[in-house]
């Protein structure tokens, strides 16, 4: 079994190597399927967007510059999400997030109390947001876009990104704090 560095499986791939295409997926597919069920709520349809982007970057390989260690993988990850992103828009596909959710990138205050909810219950509440709003949390708080990055993917103004996340962060801290006042009832 040959372990190619990114550069040589990369130049492999746009020779149409099929072992390099292969190892591609193997190596890549796990990671960019859960990144595309952030961006569905159905487990098929964000196998077929991986599959998709993969498809798409394999087809576009020559277009890809080496810039050192991990650069294969986040030129397949910007693919996968502009793809994702362009899905959204287009078809009003639900996001959810997965399990990268980090109270650090949306809540700029000194309240923990995101780390009393379980997961689960987290996660839900996060569906609860409407498409926009977890569009830009999703974007801003998960894929680490700027408010700047996001207004040009989903069209709307950097201001108005900013104000879309402060209604989100808003709407989930008064779940968070309704959620606890209820579990901390006899």
């Amino acid at each position: 079994m040959t372990i190619w560095d990114e550069q040589s499986l990369a130049r492999l791939c746009s020779e149409h190597d099929r072992k390099a295409e292969e190892e591609l997926y193997t190596r890549y597919a796990g990671r960019l399927y859960a990144l595309c069920l952030r961006y569905s709520n159905n487990p098929d349809d964000a196998k077929d967007l991986m599959q998709d982007a993969l498809i798409k970057a394999l087809n576009s390989i020559e277009t890809f510059k080496y810039r050192g260690n991990g650069s294969l993988y986040a030129w397949i990850k910007r693919i996968t999400v502009n793809m994702a992103i362009n899905k959204v828009t287009r078809q009003k596909l639900h996001f959810i997030p997965f399990d990268a959710f980090r109270m650090d990138r949306a809540d700029d205050t000194d309240d923990d109390s995101a780390g009393m909810v379980p997961e689960e219950v987290l996660l839900k509440m996060i569906s609860e947001l409407s498409p926009m709003k977890r569009a830009v949390f999703n974007m801003f708080c998960i894929d680490g876009y700027s408010h700047s990055e996001i207004a040009q993917e989903l069209g709307i103004t950097e201001n108005g990104s900013a104000s879309i996340l402060s209604k989100a962060k808003t709407q989930l801290k008064k779940q968070i704090k309704d959620y606890i006042k209820q579990s901390e009832k006899p």
